[in-house]
């Protein structure tokens, strides 16, 4: 038998490499095998006194640190389901999360929300003074993450794998015995993921508690990380470093460096192919719901350029309006699904909100796009997200690449606004790289030759906020909402 219980992942690290060998590291934090063993224990202990076990639901908001590691598998060992969200979550949003997980308990590192919510600090249990070994149980959902998605109504993504896997599990190219880092949130499926699939094979994690790109630079060269994914925002960031500076760097320890999460303009992809090789810059498309992904190397990408690849074991549907199959180069809803599949048995459940599901397995994450003659799968946006200005339709994600490219825009998030006259006028949120004061004007004519006349903003908004996450992601919806009540407040006083 192969199958490990995820609970006893710390213990199987300590007999590969020793219980003295780094596992986990956060800046000067370093967690050997033997030490997340022994936390993970006396948390698990400490929790199950508190009444947590089989099929416990625990909601976790917790910064990237290596002690999310010491309680996710505290809580594997227990059979409970770690559900994890954003530390910097308002009491509002983590509190309609609640409502919606009926947690047995709530661990979180903010002390706001601690006091707002009940919930256990986050060194809970750490020092706990029973230390035996507990014999793991199995949870029926390994893991239970959250969104917002484009909508910002909180949902649960329960995954339907129970909280035990193939030890012989390999994905992505991790390396066995070797390192990763991840630059990620944790609070995010694919870093969360990768990270305890990396631990599974006894590779040390090297966590970045906030994204800086020297840094990024510096902890590849010093720990000779194998393995990495990063978003589009997190690779800018890198890209316009000095070159002299990137070029200074040893980096030959790169193996892999997967990027997912957000659209990537074609022009920073081609910076990273030209840098560090065709071979090692990889693309994942897919969601935490795991119906199917699509990925691709930069060998292929420079074939099908703008493309996120095609079905890793499954198939695609492209769907019109009125549901019926589109071919080749025509844009409809993107739908996929796993080659054999049982659509009775779905890879996951929501809480909250409605599958984009259709009787033969085939599902939606709601993104529009179109495939190639090769069946490599293209994305233009959300449908959510999608402007129809006068008749046309508009893929903001297209409009922000063009506005990125300019070497002084360090963020740029496009939506659509009320128009009389259009239906939504395109309006462009940016942020400009520090020292910039480049104007709308020049942003524009800059954008006009590279998107036809019709995508091009009507109106420009600077703002010195970030406008995505850590992982990359923009929350357009409430973008948009916020500026049409600006608009609307602005008619009433008028």
């Amino acid at each position: 038998m192969s199958e490990v219980m995820l609970g006893d992942i710390p213990e199987r690290g300590v007999a590969r490499r020793g219980a003295d060998h780094w596992a986990v590291r956060h800046g000067e934090d370093v967690l050997t095998w033997g030490e997340l063993a022994d936390r993970a224990t006396r948390r698990a202990n400490s929790l199950a006194a508190r009444g947590v076990g089989e099929s416990d639901r625990v909601v976790l908001a917790m910064p990237n640190c290596n002690a999310f590691y010491e309680l996710t598998f505290a809580l594997w060992k227990l059979g409970a389901t770690p559900t994890v969200v954003s530390h910097r979550l308002p009491h509002a949003e983590l509190q309609a999360i609640l409502e919606l997980a009926e947690p047995r308990a709530v661990i979180a590192a903010n002390p706001d929300l601690r006091d707002a919510t009940g919930a256990l600090p986050d060194d809970f249990g750490r020092d706990h003074e029973d230390a035996s070994p507990r014999e793991t149980r199995l949870s029926p959902h390994w893991k239970i993450m959250t969104s917002g998605g484009s909508t910002g109504r909180p949902k649960l993504i329960v995954d339907a794998l129970p909280s035990m896997i193939d030890g012989k599990y390999a994905t992505a190219g991790l390396p066995v015995d070797g390192v990763m880092l991840n630059p990620g949130p944790l609070y995010h499926n694919f870093p969360f993921c990768m990270t305890h699939m990396a631990l599974l094979h006894g590779t040390s994690v090297v966590g970045m508690e906030k994204f800086d790109a020297t840094d990024f630079l510096d902890l590849v060269e010093r720990h000779r990380v194998q393995w990495v994914s990063l978003v589009p925002t997190t690779m800018n960031r890198i890209a316009r470093l000095p070159a002299e500076l990137r070029e200074g760097r040893d980096m030959s320890s790169l193996e892999r460096v997967w990027h997912t999460a957000a659209p990537m303009p074609p022009w920073l992809k081609e910076v990273w192919i030209d840098w560090l090789g065709p071979e090692k810059i990889w693309e994942m498309y897919g969601g935490t719901e795991g119906v199917s992904v699509t990925q691709l190397d930069g060998a292929e990408w420079l074939e099908h350029r703008g493309s996120v690849g095609r079905p890793l074991n499954g198939e695609i549907l492209i769907r019109g309006e009125n549901g019926e199959t589109l071919g080749p180069g025509e844009i409809g809803e993107v739908y996929m699904r796993r080659i054999g599949a049982d659509p009775a048995k779905p890879t996951y459940e929501y809480v909250g909100a409605q599958s984009r599901r259709l009787g033969n397995g085939f599902e939606s994450l709601g993104d529009f796009g179109w495939v190639d003659e090769d069946g490599y799968l293209y994305i233009a946006d959300r449908r959510t997200d999608m402007i129809i200005s006068g008749g046309r339709n508009i893929y903001p994600a297209e409009v922000e690449a063009a506005l990125l490219e300019h070497p002084e825009v360090a963020e740029a998030i496009v939506i659509g606004l009320p128009d009389p006259d259009l239906g939504a006028s395109v309006h462009a949120i940016v942020r400009r790289e520090a020292g910039s004061d480049v104007t709308a004007d020049l942003l524009l004519t800059f954008a006009g030759e590279r998107l036809i006349a019709y995508k091009l903003p009507r109106s420009v908004e600077f703002t010195q906020d970030p406008l995505r996450d850590e992982a990359g992601k923009a929350r357009r919806s409430r973008l948009r909402e916020e500026r049409i009540a600006a608009m609307e407040e602005e008619k009433r006083n008028g």
